[in-house]
């Protein structure tokens, strides 16, 4: 078998540096002879201020980084379009969503919230999911999360929300983790928060990838057409390969062995051609139904459940490039949800009002001044003209006498464009109140949809749940704060509070629970799409492997989008017994079991006991995390001295290779397999 060349010496060769060949200079542009060493008195003398080349170096060095981001720090993003499936010209004058045939540029930033810039990636928490879309008539910006609602309903609280639940200021601890006392202390304080913490307690704040979780705009917002109707709306970003999690000793496992987990699994995924796709959903409430429903729509604490507001699919999102500089576009993309275009407009929910003051204000701080709109991420794709100058990182060079409006100098340019020009012009909802600081009784249902999210969720997501709690509230010192989330949740449902009550060692509520009977499918992964695209699956193997059914395994699994990658004790080349070689791509050091969304064991003909540790300890791992594992050959042996060859998920062949792949790859299909969980 011939050397082939190596692929990540290809995908290296796409990313050349543009200033290959070319000779080094300063920034000045001045071509520069010696760049390792200062200039000096004398060989061993002292470095001379005159020295320019080092101190430009020194001082560009000193000031590459910005402030993070004081929320959603750790992010990663990536290039791709929009096209619209059909037109949207009945509900918004959007033109970015009336032609199928227009393709809009995107740029996608996904991020956890609560952790440091440095922070893992597969931390308990809510997932930011930011879309910039570079539109014909500027930019919009869908600044949304992986969960619906959010924990408060006043922007007014947002401070305090994240002082509770960032590290504890006076030991700094814990990092990007909510399991700690002042985060809990403000949940069982400020009860408006339950259904947003049963989403964060839930599989949905443990996504398995970026490429596998949904987006929400969390807000309504408006729809307003040609015509000047308004329309109430939600979004939707449903993923093509369904809504998928981890389970939490593998985040937390995985959180150790690769930080990274998340971005890795984005970059490779669109590296290798496989473009994570999202279809774009609204749900669409007239302005006469506002107060149709058993919640207030404006209410961000709350979701429109899809079987009352059904979501229709409008678009797909395709993300097809990585960035080329983390740092200039991951770090400095400014999102803002007060960037929209015509046809999109905002409502009177609050915690949307204070999100459009709050992010241009962020912005001048991290992005140093007024003038982040002009970095290349930010920039818009359309021409923008007005009369604002200067300021920190200018880089418009603005020509002419005049920065003035009105004006007649220069014919009183640039002029604001008619609403038929394609001016933004903003809804006039007619507004008739007081002046007061208060909420509004709609606002005061705390419970209902919390327990609404619990009716939902299967036998073995209301386990998780269980779970969940109990870890987080284990971790909480303050014995009266743990009672007082007992009492709290017992509102929600009495199983969910007893069940947790009792692993954190407080006494089970004896009063509380829901009337609430309603339940909402949509809101299960249990009903999710499942498929078996760029599924990456372990394959364990040593030297002497049965070549002709390993390969034709292989090959079936590739054809049906699976990842298959060797495993085996060294890096280099195993060979079958028909002399057919496989590249390994990982050892037992440096490939575990939870970086693998299914398990194939094979073995081989002369392994030692070393390799069969390593293999079993893949094995049980993967079987506690409920994954998918398929056995062949000596793999079958260690499957059934383990007692495992009749569990659900795990599917071995004595003969029919076959059969085998079919069965193995509806396995893989299904994600986890909850039969094997024992309360």
């Amino acid at each position: 078998m011939s050397d082939k060349p190596n692929k990540k010496d290809e995908q290296l060769e796409q990313f050349r540096v543009e200033d290959e060949g070319k000779k080094l200079t300063t920034n000045q542009g001045l071509k520069v002879a010696e760049d390792e060493f200062s200039l000096k008195a004398g060989e061993r003398g002292p470095t001379l201020m005159e020295d320019f080349h080092f101190r430009e170096k020194m001082t560009h060095f000193d000031h590459e980084r910005i402030p993070e981001r004081i929320v959603h720090a750790r992010g990663f993003a990536a290039h791709g379009e929009f096209q619209v499936y059909e037109s949207m010209r009945k509900y918004t004058k959007a033109k970015f969503l009336h032609d199928p045939a227009v393709k809009t540029p995107v740029f996608v930033r996904f991020s956890t919230v609560a952790g440091s810039k440095g922070s893992a990636e597969t931390v308990r928490d809510a997932r930011g999911f930011a879309t910039k879309f570079y539109t014909e008539e500027g930019n919009y910006d869908l600044v949304g999360n992986n969960i619906p609602v959010f924990f408060i309903q006043d922007a007014m609280k947002f401070p305090d929300l994240i002082h509770a639940v960032k590290p504890e200021p006076h030991n700094e601890m814990p990092q990007a983790a909510s399991a700690h006392d002042t985060f809990w202390d403000f949940v069982a304080n400020n009860q408006e928060s339950a259904h947003m913490v049963m989403w964060t307690m839930s599989d949905r704040a443990i996504p398995r990838s970026f490429r596998m979780m949904e987006g929400f705009g969390v807000h309504t917002f408006r729809f307003v057409n040609e015509e000047g109707e308004a329309f109430f709306v939600k979004f939707h970003w449903k993923p093509v390969l369904g809504t998928h999690s981890l389970v939490w000793d593998e985040a937390q496992k995985i959180s150790g062995k690769d930080p990274d987990f998340h971005r890795r699994d984005l970059w490779e995924a669109i590296e290798n051609g496989d473009y994570p796709e999202y279809e774009l959903g609204v749900q669409i409430v007239e302005e006469k139904d506002e107060f149709s429903f058993d919640f207030d729509i404006l209410d961000p604490t709350k979701i429109w459940p899809e079987e009352d507001i059904p979501v229709k699919i409008i678009g797909k999102m395709t993300l097809n490039r990585n960035v080329d500089n983390v740092f200039a576009e991951t770090e400095q993309v400014a999102f803002h949800p007060g960037h929209v275009v015509p046809g999109i407009d905002f409502t009177n929910d609050p915690l949307l009002q204070g999100r459009l003051f709050s992010y241009t204000d962020t912005q001048l701080i991290r992005l140093g001044g007024p003038n982040f709109h002009e970095l290349p991420i930010n920039r818009p794709v359309c021409p923008f003209h007005n009369n604002q100058r200067d300021g920190y990182g200018r880089q418009t060079i603005n020509k002419g006498q005049v920065s003035y409006h009105k004006n007649s100098l220069a014919g009183n340019t640039p002029a604001p464009a008619s609403e038929a020009e394609g001016g933004y012009v903003h809804y006039q909802e007619k507004i008739d109140g007081r002046k007061i600081r208060a909420r509004s009784e709609s606002f005061k249902d705390h419970f209902s949809q919390a327990t609404l999210f619990w009716n939902s969720m299967s036998e073995p997501e209301k386990q998780h749940l269980i779970e969940a709690f109990s870890f987080e509230l284990g971790k909480v010192e303050s014995k009266s704060v743990q009672r007082q989330v007992v009492e709290m949740f017992a509102n929600v449902s009495l199983d969910l509070a007893k069940g947790f009550a009792e692993a954190i060692g407080v006494e089970a509520p004896k009063g509380g629970g829901s009337s609430v009977t309603k339940s909402s499918p949509a809101l299960s992964q249990e009903n999710t799409i499942k498929k078996v695209d760029t599924r990456k699956v372990g394959v364990i193997i040593d030297d002497g492997f049965n070549g002709q059914d390993v390969m034709a395994v292989l090959d079936r699994l590739k054809q049906e989008g699976a990842k298959p990658e060797i495993v085996s004790d060294r890096l280099g080349k195993k060979t079958g017994s028909d002399g057919s070689e496989l590249e390994v791509d990982h050892t037992f050091l440096t490939g575990e079991s939870v970086l693998f969304d299914a398990l194939y064991l094979v073995g081989g003909n002369n392994v030692d006991r070393s390799f069969i540790k390593d293999a079993l300890y893949f094995l049980h791992e993967a079987y506690d995390h409920f994954k998918p594992i398929g056995a062949t050959h000596q793999g079958l042996t260690w499957v059934k001295e383990a007692g495992m060859e009749n569990s659900a998920g795990v599917v071995t062949a004595e003969q029919n290779i076959e059969t085998f792949t079919t069965q193995f790859l509806e396995a893989i299909a299904a994600h986890r397999h909850w039969a094997r969980q024992v309360k």
